[in-house]
């Protein structure tokens, strides 16, 4: 049985590291609706924003080193879709704090 379920994604404390934001699933179709980013450390930053392709280390950038500023919030809010077992990850450019919240559409058939 197909369904649609708008979901949410908090992440704490994003840095320089890789970080997941939405692990695919195979079988699941992924609309990402928005993005938001904010710095809570005080420090200026800068970020990328990556499809993990079927989370297999071949990264599709949508943002690289993007600019955030100091106790800022960056919005995102072009759709676009992931689907299967493809990652979003996030990491900072430097060690940082930064929060973000993913809102989408999970579709599975």
């Amino acid at each position: 049985m197909a369904s649609e379920l708008l979901k949410v994604s908090h992440t704490a404390g994003v840095t320089n590291s890789e970080s997941v934001l939405i692990d695919g699933a195979s079988g699941h179709t992924y609309t990402i609706l928005s993005i938001l980013i904010c710095e809570t450390a005080g420090a200026a930053e800068t970020f990328d924003l990556y499809i993990d392709d079927d989370g297999g280390g071949t990264d599709y950038e949508i943002y690289s080193d993007q600019a955030l500023a100091a106790n800022a919030t960056f919005e995102h809010t072009s759709k676009f879709v992931i689907e299967g077992t493809d990652h979003l990850c996030m990491a900072t450019g430097n060690s940082a704090n930064v929060d973000v919240v993913v809102s989408y559409l999970d579709q599975t058939l």
